[in-house]
């Protein structure tokens, strides 16, 4: 619907009818302390000039070479995803409560749904979540729910993504629950048995397993699922859906799968845009459903036989009582979702596979010829996806706002982080990236490394 602004006039005359004097009156029952400051706007602007504005600041994002990842991956998209999620139908959508006249809606997040059940192996999906860290978050909360009679510490690796469990503590901050980060193994960079055995015997509600972890390494998936398992706990993993084209799915790890399985949709078909908007993906086994918040959209027929689509789970504290409510999600970031949809559906099995493959592959060039320079080398040894962690002998910062002034996003640097990783950055190298590419960086590279300073 077109937004209308009230004049002043219109406002006055609103107020009068209500008998108010001043609009700020409507919310003087707000505590001035957690009232927000007014918006410090800048003096308003014509059309032209707005778009001036945008199209500057998005300049300002560069266009170099970009071997960043840590969440957000550059991954090639088919012209035809957004030109087909681009159409009215799809990119004036909005949640579809009348299924009568939301049939392409509720039938795309269906087909949405089915297949990332069947990419993660689990056994239902709900129709999106706002990224990966609020996917992992709302996992964790699910969890929580369905151990509540038991209490118990919710383990969660310092290999998943610090942002994500950044979100996780802002989400259980005011709840009973003790989440609990477990250090990596500083040689393999995973979670290893050491560090969970000191939980043996103890409540554990829930095990997050992220695969392939924030430096890019694979943990031993089924070996963590099988000590969650032994010590009663709920297993969530965390994943990389692009990665699942060659790995297995959580739904298989170790003697009975994973119960919950959440990532950032991002590199199915959505752009890098400045950080989003971005979309999470939720799943989860029959017994937990009723436990998954946002909703579900099922498959029917009617009196007639004909299919239909419905939303058959909804969770919101609009529809039921706000006590038994799981998630107030409102909007599923649906537009996302279309595209993500659109773009698995074009790759196919074989498609997303070779995408996977190939971009482990860029990763072990890249790792091979930065790792000849003298002094840079790699910090964890074992199998890993797309992503590895590297060592440089020089400080990090100065080289890498070297390498981005001649045009190289070089990496992530992880002292930021964690500070023991100080002198490392995290690479990345997807299908998107040739063998010229990783070349470049890789004199580039030498060339800051060995420039001398001043």
């Amino acid at each position: 619907m077109p937004f209308i602004p009230h004049t002043p006039s219109d406002v006055e005359a609103m107020l009068g009818a209500i008998g108010v004097a001043h609009l700020e009156t409507l919310f003087e029952e707000i505590p001035s302390e957690l009232r927000a400051p007014p918006l410090e706007l800048p003096p308003a602007l014509g059309e032209m000039a707005v778009g001036r504005l945008m199209r500057e600041r998005a300049e300002g994002d560069g266009s170099g070479l970009c071997f960043i990842g840590a969440g957000a991956y550059e991954h090639h998209i088919p012209a035809a995803v957004w030109e087909i999620a681009g159409r009215g139908e799809f990119m004036t959508a909005y949640t579809p409560y009348q299924a009568e006249a939301s049939q392409g809606t509720l039938r795309l997040l269906y087909e949405f749904q089915t297949m990332m059940a069947g990419l993660t192996g689990m056994d239902a999906g709900n129709a999106s979540m706002y990224d990966g860290a609020t996917s992992l978050a709302e996992a964790v909360l699910m969890a929580a729910r369905a151990t509540t009679n038991q209490g118990g510490k919710i383990l969660l690796p310092e290999t998943v993504h610090p942002h994500h469990r950044a979100v996780v503590r802002a989400m259980t901050r005011d709840l009973d629950l003790e989440v609990v980060e477990i250090p990596f193994d500083p040689v393999e960079g995973r979670v290893s048995l050491k560090a969970l055995n000191r939980f043996h015997g103890q409540k554990v509600a829930a095990l997050v397993i992220p695969q392939p972890n924030f430096f890019g390494m694979l943990e031993e998936v089924d070996t963590l699922t099988d000590w969650a398992r032994h010590e009663g706990a709920i297993v969530v993993g965390q994943v990389n859906p692009v990665a699942l084209g060659l790995l297995k799915p959580p739904g298989q790890w170790g003697a009975s799968g994973a119960d919950i399985a959440c990532g950032d949709g991002q590199p199915l078909g959505i752009p890098l845009s400045s950080g989003g908007p971005y979309f999470g993906f939720l799943c989860c086994k029959q017994a937990l459903i009723r436990q998954m918040p946002g909703r579900i959209v099922g498959k029917t027929t009617d009196p007639e036989g004909r299919t239909g689509y419905i939303l058959t789970l909804q969770a919101r504290e609009q529809h039921i009582r706000r006590a038994k409510a799981t998630s107030n999600i409102c909007t599923n970031q649906g537009l996302m979702t279309v595209a993500a949809s659109i773009h698995l559906s074009l790759l196919g099995p074989d498609g997303l596979a070779r995408t996977a493959a190939t971009c482990h592959a860029r990763t072990r060039a890249l790792v091979e010829k930065l790792t000849t320079i003298p002094g840079v080398t790699r910090v964890f040894q074992g199998p890993f996806f797309h992503e590895a962690v590297l060592r440089l002998p020089k400080p990090i910062a100065p080289a890498l706002a070297r390498l981005a002034r001649l045009g190289i996003n070089g990496g992530y640097r992880l002292g930021e982080s964690y500070p023991e990783l100080d002198q490392t950055i995290l690479v990345c190298a997807t299908e998107t990236r040739t063998e010229a590419d990783l070349d470049r960086y890789a004199d580039t590279l030498s060339w800051v490394l060995n420039v001398k300073e001043g």
